[in-house]
């Protein structure tokens, strides 16, 4: 029986991860350890914790003390470390928030993993580790930097962020590799393309659209809208995620990516009429409405000022993780997207419960003066 450490686990990702492998494995053990921040909310998995297979922790990855009491208290065989702070805006606003927990938080992780995983030390006085365990480290094709109209992120792409995001998800990325390089820590990192789905905090484009239009809100667009990203159905991340820790080989990188590319503009015209003809089709979804269906159109977006450094497009090619391990990506946008607005519509008192006091006050201002 695995037993899972994951970290963040009650943010977007991170617990679809878990719902997906309590769903998936009968015999397995969960420990989720989350600060529960603004984005992670313990809501999100309260039926999860009914399960007996599952823990939780609340606690920082950066707390020396919690994560080795953690280790202590449990055998940990796969660690997935999804915690980080993790939005663009808010790294632009406070940096040092990003350095300590995506950098120094990641190190401590590995720290903590080594130390609990030694058995002893090999012929060439490298550590030898308990068989079967696994670090892997989530991260972004955000730390590629910014690509041109052609290509795609490949493994071998250098890595030049442009945000303090990026940039410590990058760290945090080349610090995982050193703990592999100079401990032999058995590790991995996918780098992925941008996430949507269930459970995603309002802050990030997509649901932030959606309760936007609910609201009969003004939907802020960043400069012309023509940036581009490449979107992956959550659960498809998921399926990711479990293949490389199940069949990735030691010390490898592997993209993940949706073959979704799509400006953010088109995003938003078709979050629009998506919500529109579902309004018109259902009408027990317009108790989630605030204004009538007339007011659902295009005249609610609003181009407001590009944030620095933005960067223009994002592609990933997964043909690594496709060819070597046989994961490829089952859901097409425009059935993905059907099935998040679908969710949003009938989870509004999730999202009722996570917009509430910091991300409200956040919005304010970041949006309200543009």
């Amino acid at each position: 029986m695995k037993h899972y450490l994951v970290t963040g686990g009650a943010g977007f990702i991170g617990s679809n991860f878990v719902k997906y492998l309590l769903k998936k494995y009968g015999d397995l053990r969960i420990t989720v350890l989350d600060d529960l921040t603004y984005a992670g909310n313990l809501g999100t998995i309260s039926d999860n914790l009914k399960d007996s297979r599952l823990d939780f922790v609340k606690a920082n990855i950066t707390d020396q003390n919690a994560v080795k009491s953690v280790f202590e208290k449990y055998e940990i065989d796969f660690v997935v470390n999804f915690a980080a702070e993790s939005h663009v805006d808010r790294s632009i606003e406070n940096p040092q928030l990003f350095l300590e927990t995506n950098i120094l938080g990641t190190q401590n992780m590995l720290d903590m993993a080594k130390k609990s995983w030694i058995t002893g030390k090999d012929s060439n006085d490298y550590p030898v580790y308990r068989k079967g365990v696994k670090f892997l480290q989530v991260s972004t094709d955000e730390v590629y930097g910014s690509l041109g109209e052609t290509g795609y992120f490949t493994e071998n792409t250098p890595l030049a962020p442009r945000s303090p995001y990026s940039a410590s998800k990058a760290a945090a990325d080349f610090i995982v590799l050193a703990y592999a390089e100079t401990y032999k820590l058995p590790i991995n990192i996918t780098r992925c393309s941008n996430n949507y789905g269930p459970y995603h905090f309002p802050e990030k484009l997509i649901p932030l659209i959606i309760k936007n239009i609910l609201e009969g809100k003004k939907l802020p667009v960043y400069g012309d809208g023509s940036n581009v990203r490449d979107w992956l159905f959550v659960e498809d991340h998921c399926k990711a995620i479990d293949t490389v820790l199940t069949k990735g080989k030691i010390g490898e990188v592997y993209n993940v990516g949706g073959h979704n590319e799509m400006k953010n503009i088109d995003i938003v015209k078709l979050v629009i009429s998506t919500i529109r003809r579902l309004m018109e089709e259902n009408t027990e979804y317009r108790s989630a409405l605030k204004t009538g269906i007339e007011s659902i159109n295009d005249n609610l977006i609003s181009f407001v000022k590009d944030r620095p450094g933005h960067d223009q497009r994002y592609a990933i090619d997964p043909a690594k993780i496709s060819g070597e391990l046989g994961w490829t990506p089952e859901t097409c946008f425009k059935d993905g997207i059907v099935k998040t607005i679908r969710w949003y519509l009938e989870n509004q008192d999730w999202v009722k419960e996570v917009t509430s006091g910091d991300y409200r006050e956040y919005y304010d201002r970041i949006y309200g003066n543009r």
